[in-house]
């Protein structure tokens, strides 16, 4: 299960509303390390479901929300909770980081 994409439109509904925390990749298909992150929040969307939800947003498509939460370099990555943002990850990491990060908020 591949993480489900979220826009400027629906960014509300489905991470500031959710239940659960939600890990959210702004990432842009030109973005080199972004590439590498993807396959890696896919991998997290699967084996934290029911526990986590994991997001991606295209920064070029969708420019509101990325300039709420002062995103200036890709890919970040937010851990929300509550709708609120608990963590934040730039750059390219490794799959530790994000999963050892995401489980402080579970």
């Amino acid at each position: 299960m591949a993480a489900k994409v979220t826009t400027d439109a629906t960014f509300k509904n489905d991470v500031l509303d959710s239940d659960v925390p939600v890990l959210v990749d702004f990432w842009a298909e030109w973005c080199g390390p972004c590439r590498m992150v993807g396959p890696t929040v896919d991998e997290i969307a699967t084996e934290y479901a029911g526990k986590a939800r994991a997001f991606k947003l295209n920064v070029d498509d969708n420019p509101s929300v990325p300039v709420q939460y002062g995103i200036r370099s890709i890919p970040t990555v937010l851990i929300f909770k509550n709708g609120q943002v608990v963590d934040r990850i730039i750059g390219a990491v490794p799959k530790t980081t994000l999963t050892q990060t995401l489980d402080k908020h579970l």
